[in-house]
């Protein structure tokens, strides 16, 4: 399948590299738009709101390699998709391509608008920009390689299968927090409310979600719904978040019993919480201890000698926590 707007944080993010992100945000923002991803509209200083929607993508496409003929610079774009797959091979669609040149009334009405603000670097050419960035969406990936690409921004731009550096963990970053607030189209606000991830969603039917430091995941199902988002892909990320504790805020319910947390092992995550729980009642720690009970910890849990917390704090003579 075609990359589509997936293509766009990581064009975001090797302008990011290249550039730096005083010189980036100087021509696009970093706010959701709260408008349709291809609406007719700048921010208040006559930027795009973010890298996420059309008119920001574009703008970062203006900042890849301008120097490089247009060639060089696809070239130089599908070597970084590559590093980022782990060497996967990564395709092309020319009818694809076509098909979004036929097309592209909106997305040139969106660059003379732009033009027009002065909102591009110096010296850019829109016509070339424009094919290019027609190229970037026309880019095919397979789900496997895509995958990667997603492990790759989750483990903070190494690659996980090669261990070759691709990002700065900084770009990493500043990428993830836009796909967290910007990253599914006019459904971004909701997906972070229910799914508490950062993804971008591609028209194609493809979704890139990253789960940081723990898994990427690449879901394509090309049956869309209104918003321009897969269906199935959605469905999908409801119910991994049903069964597993990845949402960001996740981890404030530690005694949160009917999901999994993958990061731990099956017991692991309990006697953690039973070794915190005894360090703090041997400290005499009574604020740690009130907070643990807050959250839902069990104060009568034993370890493998049948110590309790309770006989740890009077072993210690930690009267205040005993009580």
């Amino acid at each position: 399948f075609c990359f589509q707007s997936t293509c766009k944080p990581i064009n975001y993010c090797i302008a990011l590299d290249d550039l730096g992100e005083d010189f980036v945000h100087k021509h696009v923002g970093h706010e959701p738009s709260g408008k349709g991803v291809n609406e007719l509209t700048l921010n208040d200083r006559g930027l795009p709101h973010n890298p996420m929607i059309n008119s920001g993508a574009i703008m970062t496409s203006s900042m890849l390699k301008p120097n490089l003929n247009i060639a060089d610079r696809f070239d130089y774009v599908l070597n970084m998709w590559k590093k980022l797959s782990g060497s996967h091979r990564i395709g092309f669609n020319n009818s694809v391509y076509l098909s979004e040149k036929q097309t592209a009334d909106r997305n040139f009405a969106l660059s003379y608008f732009m033009r027009e603000n002065n909102a591009f670097p110096e010296n850019t050419n829109l016509l070339e920009v424009l094919e290019f960035y027609f190229q970037c969406c026309s880019i095919e990936i397979t789900t496997d390689a895509m995958s990667i690409v997603a492990g790759t921004l989750a483990n903070g731009g190494v690659c996980p299968t090669t261990g070759i550096k691709v990002f700065h963990p900084e770009t990493v970053k500043n990428c993830l927090s836009l796909m967290y607030s910007c990253g599914m189209y006019d459904f971004s606000g909701e997906f972070a409310f229910r799914i508490g991830l950062p993804a971008k969603s591609g028209v194609s039917g493809a979704v890139l979600l990253v789960i940081p430091n723990v898994m990427g995941i690449a879901i394509w199902s090309p049956k869309l719904d209104s918003l321009g988002n897969s269906v199935k892909g959605l469905h999908f990320c409801e119910e991994l978040i049903k069964k597993y504790s990845l949402h960001n805020y996740d981890t404030l319910i530690i005694s949160q019993q009917s999901k999994k947390d993958p990061r731990y092992h099956r017991y692991q995550k309990e006697n953690r919480t039973h070794a915190d729980l005894c360090w703090a009642a041997s400290r005499g720690d009574l604020l740690q201890i009130q907070q643990m009970v807050a959250s839902g910890i069990n104060l009568n849990q034993a370890d493998y000698d049948g110590r309790t917390p309770a006989h740890i704090a009077a072993s210690e003579g930690q009267l205040e926590c005993l009580k």
